[in-house]
């Protein structure tokens, strides 16, 4: 069957490269079954946490918090998959049927770039709050950002799901097994992927890279200014520049090497740079970046913890509630003691 161009984002190296490059990337296998366990743990433990404090704690919700909502989600359902992945890497054959490696690959985008766009989302809200405060007013509800949620929903899903239900998981070194993530021919590269892989890298990471960068720099502009000083104790501005500075931080360092290597990567694919120097840097340069592509769900946490004081709130509450329960039984245990000591 012949893949169509939703197959240009799959999320490891082709296994079969159809050259005269032979220079084997195997270590990715070890590479991957290590760091996506460790994201798997940091992962799950973080966005459990966040999901209790969201679903159980805070009661008072806007729209950033509607944004970061709907980033858990995303971040949670591909922490989900990633047990999958592991067995697979560790065994190199898929073993779950193919239905669940589409799933698991359409997981992983709708993850790469659903995190992309709320987190420009949650950057967009704060340029409006603090540069255009009173304007924004009537842009800023939350009737409006469960609708920017949905619309990013649609827009993740209708790219994601294609490029995992289309995928190829027949192995062609071995008809007795099947592999997941890394199925797609020379062939379609030079027919239509690089052009996809240009207009998906632009509406998925260039534009919200700009997005971000250009919010980020109205609101520090906008602290700079006397105006701003005068707004009192609304504005906390070593708080906000705290803010930034993460949200910039952790976009940047999970996102950029992955979609710069991507693009290339699609150049190499199609031949538009050739020879086997280039085709092995972008062949081991690729799983690394893909690594640190997937840690965004263990920093988005993080994210969540500076942009939003009610979640500060809620877990500086939760750390008093325990540490007065671990002082309270150890008074008890002291007491028990001092007790036994004097019968």
């Amino acid at each position: 069957m012949y893949n169509n161009s939703t197959q240009a984002l799959q999320d490891t190296t082709t296994l079969n490269i159809q050259n005269h490059c032979n220079k084997s990337d195997d270590f990715k296998y070890t590479l991957y079954s290590c760091v996506f366990s460790l994201v798997f743990v940091i992962g799950l433990l973080f966005n459990m946490v966040a999901v209790y404090i969201f679903a159980c704690n805070l009661k008072l919700r806007n729209e950033t918090t509607t944004y970061m909502i709907n980033l858990v989600v995303s971040d949670s359902l591909f922490v989900l998959s990633l047990p999958f992945r592991i067995v697979y890497f560790v065994k190199r054959d898929w073993m779950f049927g193919n239905e669940l490696c589409k799933i698991s690959v359409a997981l992983f985008y709708t993850n790469m770039y659903g995190s992309i766009l709320f987190l420009t989302c949650i950057s967009v809200d704060r340029f409006l709050a603090i540069v255009h405060p009173f304007r924004s007013q009537a842009i800023r509800t939350k009737r409006n950002a469960k609708l920017a949620c949905c619309t990013v929903w649609v827009m993740v899903l209708s790219g994601s799901i294609p490029t995992g239900f289309l995928l190829d998981t027949t192995s062609p070194k071995n008809a007795n097994s099947s592999y997941c993530f890394e199925n797609y021919s020379k062939k379609q590269w030079k027919a239509e992927l690089s052009k996809v892989v240009v207009f998906i890298e632009t509406v998925g990471f260039i534009i919200p890279l700009m997005i971000n960068v250009f919010c980020s720099v109205m609101v520090l502009r906008t602290l700079r200014k006397p105006q701003t000083l005068n707004r009192g104790g609304s504005l906390n501005k070593a708080k906000i520049l705290r803010m930034i500075i993460v949200h910039l931080l952790i976009f940047c360092f999970c996102f950029i090497p992955y979609n710069i290597n991507l693009m290339f990567y699609a150049m190499v694919r199609s031949n538009i740079l050739k020879g086997c120097t280039a085709e092995y840097v972008v062949r081991t340069i690729y799983p690394i970046a893909l690594c640190i592509a997937v840690t965004n769900c263990c920093f988005d946490p993080v994210i969540y913890y500076f942009t939003s004081e009610t979640i500060q709130s809620s877990i500086k509450r939760k750390s008093t509630a325990w540490n007065n329960g671990v002082k309270l039984f150890q008074r008890l245990q002291m007491d028990s003691l001092q007790s036994n000591h004097s019968v």
